[in-house]
């Protein structure tokens, strides 16, 4: 059995399987996209809540995890060379459980690197965009008279989806036919843009027809919809 009593995060968080990959997150865009993947695999792993609402991203025990204090982050007790790996970023993640499953990523040539462009292209544009338009349009941000930080991000969220969807036309998914990590990055956060952010009129997603059938097979996959899910948030007082 491994031991990962050296690892400090595993005192706040204990592993009741330790020789699983243990996973700390929460369901939010970024945090699903390791849930839904290590679903899709089938990877053995352990969930842990890092709950914001008791800042447990900037406890001591997290922060030797992940000094950047963001979900999620993973710590694989069976890494390279048979040695535990601890890793944050979600894109980060997302390449190394695809190549350890063997699966949802090409393993070389042009398609590999093809698979990381589109990584890229939502972990640069997507995610922070998106993102900064959640803030100005759900959250506190939504109580600035001067609306021209929102209309700015909400148009480039709007060229955004205008890229992916022309780059959809005529395919299955963002790689073509194989679905991969880039879908698995991409469509959390247009699934949250359009429901949780509630911005979807605000971008004008009823022009988007391509990303619009991509998202709906991406949502009716069971490995996402278990991974929306993980790790369960604590039941409302």
């Amino acid at each position: 059995m491994p031991d990962l009593s050296s690892f400090a995060i595993t005192r706040k968080w204990s592993a009741s399987h330790p020789d699983r990959i243990q996973l700390y997150s929460l369901p939010t865009p970024n945090g699903v996209k390791v849930s839904i993947l290590l679903e899709e695999t089938g990877l053995p792993y352990e969930p842990h809540l890092v709950r914001f609402d008791n800042n447990d991203q900037l406890s001591t025990e997290f922060l030797s995890l992940n000094p950047n204090n963001k979900i999620p982050a993973i710590l694989d007790p069976d890494g390279p060379g048979g040695q535990p790996l601890a890793l944050f970023e979600s894109g980060a993640i997302l390449v190394y459980l695809a190549d350890k499953a063997g699966r949802f990523i090409p393993a070389a040539g042009a398609a590999r690197y093809e698979s990381l462009q589109w990584l890229m292209f939502q972990m640069g544009g997507v995610g922070p965009m998106f993102g900064q338009l959640g803030f100005f349009h759900k959250f506190a941000g939504k109580d600035f008279e001067d609306k021209r930080p929102r209309d700015r991000y909400a148009a480039e969220s709007r060229r955004l989806l205008g890229v992916l969807d022309r780059h959809l036309s005529g395919r299955a998914w963002i790689m073509g036919e194989d679905y991969g990590i880039a879908d698995i990055a991409t469509f959390p956060w247009i699934n949250n843009l359009i429901g949780f952010y509630g911005a979807g009129d605000l971008v004008g997603f009823a022009d988007f027809p391509q990303v619009q059938r991509v998202l709906a097979a991406f949502m009716a996959r069971p490995s996402v919809q278990r991974g929306l899910l993980i790790p369960a948030r604590p039941p409302e007082p």
